[in-house]
C-alpha cells in the first residue's frame, strides 16, 4: 500500500474555506478505485495545521489521484490559502495489508 502524509498549514483567515474544499476532495477521493483511505486531520492545538492521510493500493493509483478533476480543482482552490508549501511524505503501508 502506498501512503502519503501531507502536512498543511493554512492562513488563519482561510481555515473554513480550506476545510470545505478539502471535504469535497475527500468525498471524491474515497470513491477512486485504488483508494484505501483518505483521512483529513486537524490539529487540536493549532487549527491552521492539517494532515491528510492518503492511502492507495499502489503508487500508480496515488499518481492517478493527482490527475483527477477533483484533485486539480482542490489544488487550485487552496493554493493561495497556504501559509507555507504543503509537504507530502511517502510511506509504505504495512498493516492493514491489502
Amino acid at each position: 500500500m502506498h501512503v502519503t502524509l501531507v502536512n498543511v498549514q493554512v492562513k488563519r483567515g482561510h481555515v473554513a474555506d480550506f476545510v470545505e474544499a478539502t471535504r469535497l476532495n475527500h468525498e471524491a477521493s474515497v470513491r477512486e478505485a485504488g483508494n484505501r483511505r483518505f483521512d483529513v486531520l486537524q490539529s487540536g492545538e493549532d487549527p491552521t495545521r492539517f494532515v491528510l492521510y492518503e492511502a492507495y493500493a499502489s503508487s500508480e493509483d496515488a499518481a492517478a489521484h493527482k490527475r483527477t478533476a477533483h484533485y486539480l480543482a482542490w489544488r487550485e482552490a487552496v493554493a493561495d490559502w497556504m501559509a507555507a508549501p504543503r509537504q507530502g511524505v511517502p510511506y509504505r503501508g504495512l498493516f492493514p495489508s491489502g
